[in-house]
């Protein structure tokens, strides 16, 4: 029974040594700069992370945001373009024609401007994890089955 005591120093059975906090990391990546230091560049290029921070040397290619970025810019962005449109509708007789005409480009001018800082905010939530070899051990080779 003395073995079920909490022991101070463990949480889950991992140290408190190394805790990277959640919520600035994510927000020093949707600043676009490194989730460690928050100094260094993240992108060097529009959505072309670097591959090591170059203040801190925090290695960032371990990323895998792949597709998650652009499913939550359409989540997002699919409620304010649909809930504007719906809006738009029913307060002004404006032909289907018209509504096109400004609802399509916005939907591309706004998800072109917040792709990059949800992209951030991803590879911030995975290095503050620990997921996909941010953990500092290195990422094992994974077999293909």
């Amino acid at each position: 029974m003395s073995d079920l005591k909490k022991d101070s120093h463990h949480v889950y059975g991992a140290h408190h040594e190394g805790e990277r906090h959640l919520v600035p990391a994510m927000l020093e990546g949707m600043k676009g700069r490194c989730p460690a230091c928050g100094k260094g560049r993240l992108f060097y290029r529009y959505l072309k992370p670097v591959d090591a921070c170059d203040q801190c040397g925090t290695e960032i290619h371990h990323h895998r945001a792949d597709d998650l970025p652009a499913y939550l810019v359409i989540l997002v962005l699919g409620h304010f373009m649909v809930g504007g449109y719906m809006s738009g509708a029913a307060l002004f007789d404006l032909p289907d024609w018209v509504h096109l005409a400004i609802w399509v480009p916005l939907t591309a001018i706004a998800a072109f401007l917040i792709i990059q800082p949800i992209k951030g905010a991803v590879i911030g939530l995975q290095w503050a994890l620990k997921m996909h070899g941010f953990d500092g051990k290195g990422e094992e080779e994974v077999k293909d089955y």
